[in-house]
C-alpha cells in the first residue's frame, strides 16, 4: 500500500500562512525520504473548495497511491479537530471509494514534541517572567490544554481572544516587579494575527518602558516541526 500525505490547517487570508505550510510540506517529504509530490496541503477555511474536494483533489493528483494519510495542524483540540475535519473525511471517503483508504492521525497539538520546540525558544530568550500567548476560546474548557503546557514550560498564560488579555496580565506582572518579560505566541505561522500582537507590544513599551519586552517567533516551518509531523503520521 502506498500513501500520500496531507497537512490540513485552518486557512487564512493571509499569503503567508499557505507559504509556510508549502515550505512545512517540503520538509515533511524531505524528512520521510518521499517525492515532493507525494506531500500535500489543504485548508479547513477560506479555501474556494470546501476540504472534502481539495481531499479528492490531491487524491487523484498523486501517482500511484491508495492510503492518504491526513494530519490536522492544529494546536488545540476544538471544533475543527473532533468534528469539521471528520466529517469532511467522511465525506470524500464517500467520493472517493473503496479504492482508496483515508487515515486521520492526531492533531498537532497533541504532540508533546512541542513543549520542548517552546522550551528551546525559551532558552534562548532568557527573561524574569515568560507569557505564553495563545489565542483563546470561550468554549468550556478549551483553555485546560494551553494552562498544562504553560506550567510544565514554568510559563504564565495571556490570550487573545479572551481573559486574561496580554495588557492585563503585563500590568499583573510589572505590579509583582517584574521586569523582564518574553512573549512566547503558541501560533502555528506568521500572519495578522501574530502582526497584532507585535504592534501591541510596541504600545506596551511605550506605557511601560521600565520593562524589557522580548517576542519570540511562531512555531514556523522547521525541520524539527516536519519531524513531530513525521512521528504523528506514525501514530
Amino acid at each position: 500500500m502506498t500513501s500520500g500525505y496531507l497537512l490540513v490547517s485552518h486557512g487564512s487570508r493571509d499569503p503567508r500562512p499557505e507559504v509556510a505550510m508549502q515550505q512545512l510540506a517540503g520538509l515533511v517529504s524531505a524528512q520521510m525520504g518521499n517525492s515532493q509530490h507525494q506531500v500535500g496541503i489543504a485548508a479547513l477555511e477560506l479555501q474556494p473548495q470546501p476540504l472534502h474536494q481539495q481531499i479528492q483533489k490531491f487524491a487523484t493528483s498523486v501517482d500511484e497511491v491508495d492510503c492518504l494519510q491526513v494530519v490536522p495542524l492544529f494546536l488545540l483540540p476544538g471544533v475543527h479537530v473532533m468534528t469539521d475535519i471528520p466529517e469532511q473525511i467522511t465525506l470524500a471517503k464517500q467520493a472517493l471509494g473503496e479504492n482508496m483508504m483515508i487515515n486521520l492521525h492526531p492533531h498537532l497539538g497533541s504532540h508533546p514534541g512541542l513543549i520542548t520546540l517552546l522550551s528551546e525558544q525559551m532558552a534562548t530568550m532568557k527573561a524574569e517572567t515568560t507569557i505564553l500567548l495563545a489565542h483563546g476560546s470561550r468554549r468550556p474548557g478549551s483553555l485546560e490544554p494551553i494552562e498544562t503546557i504553560a506550567a510544565r514550560l514554568g510559563a504564565v498564560t495571556a490570550y487573545w481572544a479572551v481573559a486574561p488579555s496580554l495588557e492585563s496580565r503585563i500590568k499583573d506582572l510589572v505590579a509583582a516587579g517584574k521586569r523582564e518579560v518574553t512573549i512566547l505566541p503558541y501560533f502555528l505561522f506568521t500572519g495578522g494575527i501574530t502582526d497584532a500582537i507585535a504592534q501591541s507590544i510596541e504600545k506596551l513599551k511605550l506605557q511601560f518602558p521600565a520593562v524589557t519586552f522580548q517576542l519570540a517567533e511562531p512555531l514556523g516551518a522547521s525541520a524539527e516541526l516536519a519531524k513531530i509531523i513525521g512521528d504523528l503520521i506514525d501514530t
